[in-house]
């Protein structure tokens, strides 16, 4: 584990929570290794039976850190993609417990999870088409598929955000809760997947995973070539400078 990620065991279930609350939890290199790290110990350990992933102070992920990036850190990890989770072939299940903002990676973080779990005063979005890039952590990919076609691509084009509610309704998120309680109703639903058969819980996983391909090499070539554009760098500073950004299409 790292000192930004940190797990503990609630019955066969493991709590991964993400802990950067000055940064609202957005991930750095330190952040990625640490959700690999965790979820290597999830599917190598017997007892722990269901993932659940959070946010630590309120809010759940805030998403790939700017200014860490633009310091040149990786917010990857090799073989798991972004986060240390994205294109990770996991076989255990996993549940995200959302409160508070999960933007850009951390709407993806929920995507990668299997169950979602988000208190009514989350909030969902991928806006990094604000920022010259697309979401680094196959949103473009997850997001058309969970929902209606012209609904994901309105998020996509748009970046604007899409509230718990509505996110229900939609059917990205499995429970609305109360805010406060996305944990405990994420570790009362992980008791009742932990009650099935890890083997049958593990092939429908790889089921699933494997009747839905995703493209995740077109998605880095994409990706690649964006984050080399003049457009992108514009996008970081914008950010950093606290200013609307000057687009040139290069």
């Amino acid at each position: 584990m790292t000192t930004s990620v940190r797990t503990e065991t609630a019955g066969s279930a493991l709590v991964i929570t993400i802990d950067r609350p000055e940064a609202r939890n957005a991930v750095d290199a330190e952040v990625a290794r640490g959700i690999a790290a965790a979820i290597d110990e999830l599917e190598s350990d017997a007892a722990l039976r269901v993932g659940v992933l959070t946010g630590a102070a309120g809010t759940f992920c805030a998403g790939m850190d700017l200014k860490a990036a633009a310091r040149g850190e990786s917010p990857a990890v090799a073989g798991k993609g972004f986060a240390g989770l994205a294109e990770a072939a996991t076989t255990t299940p996993l549940i995200a417990a959302v409160e508070g903002y999960a933007l850009g990676g951390g709407f993806e973080l929920a995507l990668a999870c299997d169950l979602v779990v988000a208190a009514e005063g989350a909030t969902f979005a991928l806006p990094e088409v604000k920022r010259g890039l697309i979401a680094a952590g196959g949103g473009v990919l997850r997001l058309p598929r969970r929902i209606p076609h012209h609904v994901a691509m309105e998020a996509l084009l748009t970046g604007r955000s899409i509230t718990a509610s509505r996110a229900h309704d939609l059917g990205v998120v499995n429970r609305l809760t109360a805010e406060g309680a996305a944990l405990p109703v994420a570790l009362e639903l992980a008791a009742e997947l932990a009650a099935n058969a890890p083997l049958a819980l593990a092939a429908a996983k790889r089921l699933v995973r494997e009747a839905e391909p995703e493209p995740f090499d077109l998605h880095r070539a994409e990706l690649r070539a964006l984050r080399e554009s003049a457009d992108f760098a514009e996008g970081v500073r914008a950010f950093t400078e606290k200013r609307a950004p000057r687009w040139t299409g290069r």
